[in-house]
Formats: C-alpha cells, sequence, structure tokens
C-alpha cells in the first residue's frame, strides 16, 4: 500500500485570499485589535499562526484564547470563500480520480489548516471525497509534529502498519519537504504556491514539478 499526504493551500487550491482574510477579520474582530500586525503564512499551521498572532499583540495564548480564533475563523471562512477568486490548482482533479481508482494507493491530508478548515476549503472545491484521513493543524504550532499525527492516523485508518518509504508528503513550500523528511517519507514538491523552484529544489525533494498535471505520470514509476 502506498499512501500520498497532500498538502491543501497552494497545492490543491487557491483560496483568492478568503483563508487569510477570514483568520485575520476573526482575530481583529474578536480580540478588539484595530489594525494586526501581518504574519507569514505559507507552510504554516493554523495553530502556530494563532500563537504568533497572539504573542505580538500581548494576548495570553491560551486554550480557551485558541478556541475562540478558531470558532470565529471557521464562522466566516464559510461565508468567504463563495466571494473570492479560487480556484482548483491545474492536474489537480484528474491526479486525485487517476489515484483513487488504485486499489494500492491511499489519499490523505498533511495540512496546516484546522480539521474543520481543510474541510470547508475541499468541499467548497469538492474535493473533500477523495481525502478520508490525515494530520491537522489544530493542535500544533510546528508542521512537523502535524507530520507525525498523519503517519499515526494513516495506519489507523488503514489499521496497519505503513512503511514510511510507502508514504508519501505533497506539498509546495520548503517545510512540506521538511515534514515529509521528520517522519522518513519521500516528497513530491510543486511550484504552484508562493516558492519559486529554486528555492523547492534547494529543500531537496524526491521529485519537484511545476504543476500537478505532471505527477500522475511521475509517481505511477514509484507507486
Amino acid at each position: 500500500m502506498n499512501v500520498l499526504l497532500f498538502d491543501i493551500d497552494g497545492t490543491l487550491i487557491q483560496t483568492g485570499g478568503a483563508g487569510g482574510k477570514a483568520l485575520m477579520t476573526a482575530f481583529a474582530e474578536e480580540f478588539g485589535i484595530t489594525d494586526p500586525r501581518p504574519v507569514a503564512f505559507s507552510g504554516r499551521t493554523d495553530r502556530g499562526i494563532a500563537r504568533e498572532l497572539f504573542e505580538r499583540h500581548g494576548i495570553e495564548d491560551t486554550a480557551e484564547n485558541w478556541e475562540r480564533l478558531r470558532a470565529a475563523y471557521l464562522q466566516r471562512l464559510g461565508r468567504y470563500l463563495p466571494r473570492h477568486q479560487g480556484h482548483v490548482l491545474p492536474g489537480v482533479v484528474a491526479l486525485l480520480e487517476s489515484l483513487s481508482r488504485r486499489d494500492h494507493v491511499a489519499l490523505g491530508l498533511l495540512t496546516g489548516n484546522v480539521r474543520d478548515g481543510a474541510r470547508l476549503k475541499l468541499e467548497h472545491y469538492r474535493l473533500y471525497h477523495h481525502f478520508e484521513f490525515g494530520g491537522f493543524g489544530d493542535l500544533h504550532p510546528h508542521r512537523d509534529d502535524v507530520a507525525h499525527d498523519a503517519l499515526r492516523a494513516t495506519r489507523a485508518h488503514l489499521r496497519r502498519d505503513v512503511p514510511q518509504e510507502s508514504v508519501w508528503v505533497i506539498g509546495d513550500t520548503p517545510m512540506d519537504v521538511q515534514c515529509g523528511r521528520a517522519i522518513g517519507a519521500r516528497v513530491l514538491a510543486v511550484a504552484t504556491g508562493i516558492h519559486p523552484r529554486e528555492e523547492l529544489a534547494a529543500a531537496a525533494p524526491d521529485i519537484l514539478l511545476d504543476d500537478l498535471r505532471q505527477a500522475d505520470g511521475a509517481l505511477s514509476e514509484l507507486l
């Protein structure tokens, strides 16, 4: 059995800024911050982004404050997704449909999105039905920890041990490469996010592609 763990933003879809807008608006309105300082989003977990927002604005990083922000974000995300000009990235639909037809392949998620945020985004773009398990950004500020959660979720879903060399992480950031290595997985990096191909190449993924239109052929020889 081969397992492919997909990142979401910049790998499968672009939301046209809906996710970032929903999170920053939720933070500003929930905590009374009129001009929140921007933070980096790419490759990070929602929990890690929230921790940095709290620290930058002198807000205590408690479980209660995180839950307030998470709930406020999810309320806005569902409204903002239809308002922004997002799209599914090239090759994604064909690749997922092809992989879903293979008996020896299981598809999961490895994303910094909170679980319900991942669901909302992928349902909006009609991709959610391809994924039944994964690791999410609800608990951990660091993506490597999410990768370990994804590996545990994979084994629980399949009810068997999965050799690490049978696992692929597919993402668009150097952090995707790093967290894949943290669990001993192979990595396919795709240059459809904000990171240029040269930066991704420096992270040394096993496969580097311009977009996922080329991925089916590249993976077919290895799965």
